[in-house]
């Protein structure tokens, strides 16, 4: 029970990291698009970028890609095709180690399954050796302990496998906002290029 238990400790630990940076970069996120859209509407592209310069969240990341090629005049296929690189640079950082969440779910899922064949095998093993009036007790206790293994994997992995959905769709939502938002962004920059 103590590897499970350790693959459970691991898997909170990244669970919590996870979630409190996908958490604090929405809130970047949003804080920056706040910022930045009276900029673009007022179509002060210096001070614009300039602002991204200075943040360091993936949204700004994206678009400071896109207003960089526009600076050379690009046309919006180009500039679109800039913002896109930069989405596809982020994406990993946003997701790194959020799958480690589900492998961590079947490794206690596993472990707990091990635990119990090693548990009757062990069982059967006691059995075979033992007085025939304690060949219940022993076997009665022994299979209760390696079902035990097999119900502390699954109360580790339940939750994992929980977590992870909660932090995937969580990370995607946070990707669909930082798309959107160069959209809108694309949208404001380009309409007179």
């Amino acid at each position: 029970m103590y590897p499970i238990l350790a693959v459970f400790a691991l898997g909170m630990a990244i669970a919590a990291e996870r979630f409190l940076v996908i958490t604090a970069t929405q809130s970047k996120t949003n804080r920056t698009w706040k910022q930045l859209t009276p900029l673009l509407k007022a179509n002060d592209l210096a001070r614009a970028e300039k602002l991204l310069q200075d943040q360091a969240t993936p949204l700004a990341k994206v678009l400071h890609y896109g207003l960089a090629k526009l600076r050379t005049n690009a046309k919006r296929e180009a500039v679109e095709a800039a913002m896109e690189e930069g989405i596809m640079e982020v994406m990993p950082e946003l997701e790194q180690r959020t799958h480690y969440l589900a492998t961590l779910a079947n490794i206690a899922t596993l472990l707990g399954l091990l635990g119990t064949i090693i548990g009757l095998i062990q069982a059967f093993t006691a059995v075979a050796s033992a007085d025939p009036a304690e060949k219940a007790d022993l076997l009665s206790g022994s299979i209760s302990v390696a079902m035990n293994t097999t119900a502390f994997g699954l109360v580790a992995a339940i939750p994992l496998i929980l977590i992870h959905s909660f932090i995937a769709a969580k990370t995607t939502r946070l990707v669909d906002n930082i798309e959107m938002a160069t959209v809108k962004c694309l949208n404001l920059i380009v309409k007179d290029h």
